[in-house]
């Protein structure tokens, strides 16, 4: 295997196209095209992380949080991130970053907290817009069967619970080919009539590539007239946040209790407490104070977030309880997560949950 067929993996299960524009995913460090000798997977890549790396003879390292943010200007080894991209080149190791991409996943960060406080009927906090595409495309009525099974092979024409859906209509086409045309249904120059489909089909927006190459690939005509569309619609399954249900409404008292105990965490900030039971509950990752507003819109009794700041503590207006469990300790599931996901895939090669807290905050 090489570093890219990871990556590959990766990109499956959380497509980079559904990052934050604001983050820095993907590769970040080394060549995808070298041979993989094995991974480490981590939240943050330090230079104990990268040792930790050279130890255990991984030449990839998969870090939630990317290391490099903003830009480097300088490479000369004076800061911690400047020291990590030295070691990781001098030592060819490479760095994979995934980080919102995996946030916005249905599957990710987010589903993890909430499978580890066992919540049910999840749904995304807040959708992300425009990740819905559609096509809209004409072809020969005795190929519109081929070109629809192409497509949906890549992916398209999923609506939530439903495969294979489209939608068709037969009519007339005309076109008439200039001296320069090869048509592959009349002659040029000479006006053609041909009994064709219309076929729609929706997909989701990182799929545009395959979709657009299968369209072509498949399509019989020299000029392939074809249209895509951004939707509007909401997308259930891509979007930062989630939103569940406990299976028994909980006191805030025995809530607080047992959200110390499942994310293993010792200290709670939270807001005022309201003398209301607690039975839905909103979660996201990392920093969410974004998000209050959309918690509280959701009916959400409890907030389970981190980097909350003096004054958002006031934005609960006694509507719902806020709950900062510290950023690591929000995240810190999220490499099991990968590890678990890519030992399934990958079977040959070493999959390593690294051993190192990244935990820059220390509590006395």
């Amino acid at each position: 295997m090489i570093i890219q067929d990871v990556i590959n993996h990766l990109e499956d299960f959380a497509p980079l196209a559904y990052a934050e524009d604001f983050d820095n995913v993907g590769l970040l460090v080394g060549n995808k095209n070298a041979k993989l000798s094995g991974i480490l997977v981590t939240l943050d890549t330090l230079e104990s992380v990268v040792d930790e790396a050279i130890e255990n003879n991984c030449n990839l390292i998969v870090s939630f949080h990317p290391i490099i943010f903003k830009g480097l200007k300088k490479i000369t080894g004076k800061t911690y991130v400047e020291r990590v991209v030295l070691k990781a080149v001098k030592h060819d190791i490479a760095i994979y970053a995934i980080h919102t991409a995996l946030d916005n996943s249905f599957k990710g960060v987010n589903d993890v907290i909430c499978n580890k406080l066992e919540l049910i009927n999840k749904k995304v906090l807040i959708p992300q817009p425009q990740t819905i595409k559609k096509l809209t495309t004409f072809v020969p009525q005795a190929e519109a069967e081929q070109l629809r099974n192409a497509i949906f092979k890549v992916g398209a024409g999923n609506i939530g619970n439903y495969s294979n859906c489209s939608f068709n209509v037969e009519g007339t086409g005309t076109y008439k080919g200039n001296e320069y045309s090869n048509p592959t249904k009349g002659l040029k120059g000479t006006a053609h009539s041909e009994k064709e489909t219309q076929i729609t089909i929706t997909y989701a927006k990182h799929l545009e590539s395959q979709v657009l190459k299968t369209l072509f690939n498949t399509h019989s005509y020299e000029e392939v007239a074809y249209e895509i569309t951004t939707l509007e619609n909401k997308n259930q399954h891509i979007g930062i946040g989630m939103v569940g249900e406990l299976k028994e409404p909980m006191s805030e008292i025995d809530f607080l209790t047992y959200l110390k105990s499942k994310m293993n965490t010792s200290n709670i900030r939270h807001s005022v407490l309201l003398g209301k039971p607690i039975k839905k509950v909103a979660v996201l990752g990392g920093s969410g104070s974004f998000a209050i507003e959309k918690a509280k819109a959701a009916g959400a009794d409890v907030f389970i977030t981190a980097d909350l700041k003096y004054h958002d503590f006031f934005s609960a207006e006694n509507n719902i309880i806020l709950a900062d469990i510290g950023h690591y300790e929000s995240e810190q599931f999220t490499k099991n997560l990968l590890v678990a996901h890519l030992t399934k895939k990958i079977t040959n090669f070493a999959v390593v949950l690294s051993k190192i807290d990244t935990n820059p905050v220390k509590y006395f």
